[in-house]
């Protein structure tokens, strides 16, 4: 079950821990105004994202992880499918990683703040707001 709490959370954009308000302001990844601009707070049940300063360095391990996987995935259909050359394969996968960067940064956020917060179906049903 805490695969799905994770993967609703990460493609949704919601909190972690309630599965209600949503932790990027913008819900388009590709508005490159506010492709960065996170909430402070969960709209319903104010848990605070960023617990600590820079508490979302770790969230680069999560995007190396992430990108690792795409070019993995590339690279296995590349080899058994595709068989291109190497030129065209490298242009194709940089430009495909640059093109999903943003979903690849909000997903690595989203993923980071369910190590630390899990979801709790007494948030989620909390009719008063307190954290």
């Amino acid at each position: 079950m805490l695969i799905f709490n994770i993967l609703y959370s990460m493609l949704f954009n919601k909190c972690s821990r309630c599965h209600q308000g949503d932790v990027f302001e913008s819900k388009n990844p590709y508005d490159l105004t506010k492709m960065f601009k996170m909430h402070k707070t969960c709209s319903h049940c104010h848990l605070q994202y960023e617990d600590e300063p820079s508490f979302f360095y770790g969230a680069m391990y999560v995007s190396y992880a992430i990108s690792s996987g795409w070019f993995m995935i590339w690279y296995a259909l590349e080899n058994f499918v595709l068989n291109w050359d190497l030129l065209p394969f490298a242009i194709f996968v940089m430009l495909f990683i640059v093109v999903v960067s943003p979903l690849t940064l909000r997903w690595s956020r989203l993923i980071w703040l369910n190590f630390f917060y899990k979801f709790k179906k007494e948030y989620k049903d909390q009719t008063h707001h307190h954290a």
